[in-house]
Formats: structure tokens, C-alpha cells, sequence
């Protein structure tokens, strides 16, 4: 008896996920919780364990393709070669009686005509215009013209309307004087004309009363074409070498999802963003010193985005209105700090955070960010630890960036951004000396907070970084 696994919903509500690499194969003896497959979702890579015994029967599908929660990826059972065998032989005398049917059909209305298409017996009997000058030759040849008009159309008395015709198209002179340098032509033959850029004055007409056709305007677009096709061709190869030269990186997964994130942020929150340029000097001197020292531990790494992650889980104390959010018609205030920490990876940008940072002291804070940022680089950060962020971080400064205009995280009312520390000339006491410079950017939901918050929390991060001492307090 087989059983075919289907795609779960790995966590939040995911859609959709692509199969990074299968790690079993059709024949193989499988027992529960052995990794499968390693897929990618919108969030992470994700390793799906089995979740029955037994022998694969097949995969079901390959390896680089985006499926929906739901579908089956894997068949367990015995050999299913002729279960998949039969149908196909099954389907294909259903094809084949289609086709037979289909041109079966065909023969039989072979000989119809389509609606629209094929000889039309009045077509000839609507040239004329009502009301239209017939000239005097025409007039006389009119007996051999109704004598078309009366034929069969398989006849070949369609040809005995051209020495009709031509005398037609000798008096139309005559009649020309009456809008003299204005081309005779029909509306939708002037519109063609428009729309290729033909001058009508200069196309020769060949209508039967000396109108311009739309074969008229065809030909003189191609003709006015013609020249410019070789002059093109540089410019075509040029464009073919410039592809060559493109790159095309497939707009899925976390890139995708990080995306639609921001749009959405962009075009619901209104944004506001204050700077503040803060002397990081005391911050830096105590970064040396932990460094130095090792006192949080021999492998815990210490950067300033560390003494950053405290100062700004301090400030929101002191201003819990900033770590909030909009839902419905409530705002809801948070009293604990899930602090993101935006983190760009080779699958793109994610922003895990560390939950209730409020609580933690340096050394617990060091390793959180250590183990936050390890496992985003290799792309299995859980989706539970991207979920339900409160405030985040970003350090553009790792890139020598001064300062930016971050978006915020959807679901959070601020995000701030550190910018990298530059020695500049800074005015202490009557002085100017060198110092240790940073700034602060904080992007904040207008609909939440308002500019006093939005200030005293920035100016509150920027205390605990002048003198980290504060936050001792």
C-alpha cells in the first residue's frame, strides 16, 4: 500500500517553498525522522523529516522546483513503475481518440466556411459609395461590371472587371482638383498610416477611384524600413552582447518575502526619521577592554553592535511607547523587547530577533547576537525566531555607511540604524579634539508614536553610548 507525503506548512502560514536537494532516493529504506528534504521557504531552509517507514517509491518532484503547501513531493510503497505506467498508456489511446475525433471533426467540415472568412458575394456590390461621382467611362462600362456582380465567384468573370475598372481610375483626375494636395483614403487606412508613420502624400495610390490603400501604406513603410534595417543590426548585435553580459536572479523566496514586506511597510506605515550624531568614544574604549580582557567569555565576540543591542533595550524602557504597534484600533504597547537584529545573508535579508533582551544581561546579550547572526548566515534560521519581533536594528555601519533611512519591520513601531564610527573633530568643554563619532537614524510609524517620543528615545540611545555607565543605573 503506498502513501504519499504532501508539502506541510512548515510554520506561518507559508504558502509555497522550492526543493533545494532531495536527500534520499527512489528504492532507498527510510525510517521516521530521517531527513527527506531540504527545502526553502520564504523564510529559511528547512530539512523535512519522514514521517513514516518504509521504502520510497518515488519522488515526485525535482530538485529547483517551487511547489504548494499540499503537494504530494513523495511516494512510499513498492514499486510504483506500473502505476505510473498504466496511466500513461492508459492516457494515450484517450489522446489519440481526441485527435482522431478532432480531425474526424475536420474532415467533415472541411469544406465550410468560417464565419468571417472566405468569398464574400455582396463585397463587390459594397465598393461603390453612396453618392460617389461615377464618371462617364465607368457609366458605360457598368453592363460588364453587373455581369461581375451576377457571377458565380468560382467563374472567371471577375477579370472582365478590370477593363471596367480602369477607366474608372483615368477619370479620377478629374475629380481631384476638388481637394487638391489632400490624399484620397478611408478612415482606418489613415489611422494605419498614423500609427506607422507614413506621410499619405507621398504614397502612390492604387485604389480603383485613385484612393491609397492599405497595401499602399504597407509598402511605403516597408520601403522607408528598408534602409534603416542594415543600420540596425549594430545596434541589435550590441544589444545581444550586453545580454550576455546580464545577470538574472530568480525574484522567489526570502527576496521575494522581504519585498512584499517592505512595500507593504513603505506604503502603510508613514514614515518619520530623526538623526543624532553621538560621541562613542566611552563605548569603544569599553569594547577594547571587553575584548582585551575576555570577561564574557573566551569565544563570545564583542563588537559596538553589542553595547548598541543594550543601550537601545535600555532606551525603550525608559520609552515603552516606542515598542508598539497597530492592530485594529488599539495600540498596543509591549513591555517586553524582542530585539531584531537585521542580518543580510546569501539568501537575502532576514531579521531574527532575540527574544525578551530586556532580561538579559551583556554576556547573555553577546550570545544571543553571536548565535542569531551564525545561523542566519547559514540560512536555517527557524521561522519561529523571525516571528514576533518588537523593535529592530540595522548596521549599515559594517559597509562604511554614515547613516540611512531604514524601513521598518512590519508589525514593529522602529527601527534604528548605526551608522560607522569615525574619528572627527568634536567640540569637549571649549576644546575641539579628536573623538569617536557615530550616527543614529530612527525610523519610526507616525500613526503610533509622535515626534516627542520618536526624540527622547534617539536622545536616550545616545546617552547609554556616550557613557555606558548610565545603563547601570
Amino acid at each position: 500500500m503506498s502513501f504519499e507525503f504532501p508539502l506541510p506548512d512548515v510554520g506561518e502560514g507559508l504558502t509555497e517553498a522550492d526543493i533545494v536537494a532531495w536527500k534520499v532516493a527512489p528504492g532507498d529504506t527510510v525510517t521516521v525522522n530521517q531527513i527527506l528534504v531540504e527545502i526553502e521557504t520564504a523564510k529559511s531552509l528547512v530539512e523535512l523529516p519522514s514521517p513514516h517507514a518504509g521504502t520510497v517509491g518515488a519522488l515526485l518532484v525535482e530538485e529547483g522546483q517551487t511547489i504548494e503547501v499540499g503537494t504530494p513531493i513523495i511516494r512510499f510503497g513498492g514499486d510504483d513503475s506500473g502505476a505510473e505506467a498504466a496511466p500513461a498508456s492508459a492516457g494515450a489511446p484517450t489522446s489519440g481518440s481526441a485527435e482522431e475525433s478532432a480531425g474526424a471533426s475536420g474532415d467533415a467540415d472541411g469544406g465550410a466556411t468560417l464565419v468571417g472568412y472566405g468569398a464574400k458575394e455582396t463585397s463587390s456590390k459594397r465598393r461603390p459609395r453612396k453618392g460617389a461621382p461615377v464618371p462617364a467611362p465607368a457609366a458605360g462600362a457598368s453592363p460588364a461590371a453587373s455581369a461581375a456582380e451576377g457571377a458565380d465567384a468560382d467563374t472567371p468573370a471577375p477579370a472582365a472587371s478590370a477593363p471596367a475598372a480602369a477607366p474608372a481610375a483615368q477619370a479620377q483626375p478629374a475629380s481631384a482638383p476638388a481637394s487638391p494636395g489632400k490624399p484620397l483614403a478611408k478612415p482606418p487606412v489613415r489611422k494605419l498610416a498614423k500609427d506607422l508613420g507614413v506621410d499619405l502624400s507621398q504614397v502612390t495610390p492604387t485604389g480603383p477611384r485613385g484612393d491609397v490603400t492599405r497595401d499602399d501604406v504597407h509598402a511605403a513603410a516597408n520601403r522607408t524600413a528598408a534602409p534603416t534595417a542594415g543600420a540596425t543590426a549594430p545596434a541589435a548585435a550590441s544589444a545581444s552582447d550586453q545580454a550576455a553580459l546580464e545577470e538574472r536572479i530568480p525574484f522567489k523566496g526570502v527576496t521575494k518575502m522581504m519585498a512584499k514586506a517592505m512595500v507593504d511597510s513603505a506604503f502603510t506605515m508613514p514614515h518619520v526619521t530623526e538623526f543624532l550624531d553621538v560621541d562613542v568614544t566611552e563605548t569603544m574604549a569599553m569594547v577594547r577592554r571587553l575584548k582585551s580582557t575576555k570577561f564574557l567569555g573566551e569565544d563570545v565576540k564583542v563588537s559596538p553592535l553589542l553595547i548598541v543591542a543594550k543601550a537601545v533595550a535600555w532606551a525603550v524602557g525608559r520609552n515603552p511607547r516606542i515598542n508598539s504597534c497597530l492592530e485594529g484600533d488599539e495600540i498596543v504597547v509591549k513591555k517586553y523587547v524582542n530585539l531584531g537584529i537585521a542580518a543580510a545573508t546569501p539568501r537575502g535579508l532576514i531579521v531574527p530577533n532575540i527574544k525578551n533582551a530586556q532580561a538579559m544581561g551583556l554576556g547573555e546579550l553577546a550570545q544571543g547576537i553571536q548565535d542569531l547572526t551564525a545561523l542566519a548566515r547559514s540560512g536555517k534560521t527557524p521561522p519561529a525566531d523571525q516571528a514576533g519581533g518588537t523593535i529592530t536594528i540595522t548596521n549599515v555601519g559594517v559597509f562604511g555607511v554614515d547613516a540611512g533611512t531604514p524601513i521598518i519591520n512590519p508589525g514593529e513601531a522602529a527601527i534604528l540604524a548605526f551608522g560607522q564610527v569615525r574619528k572627527k573633530p568634536w567640540v569637549v568643554g571649549d576644546e575641539i579634539v579628536p573623538r569617536e563619532i557615530t550616527t543614529l537614524s530612527v525610523s519610526a510609524d507616525h500613526r503610533v508614536v509622535d515626534g516627542e517620543i520618536i526624540s527622547k528615545f534617539l536622545a536616550d540611545v545616545g546617552r547609554g553610548l556616550e557613557d555606558p555607565t548610565l545603563m547601570l543605573a
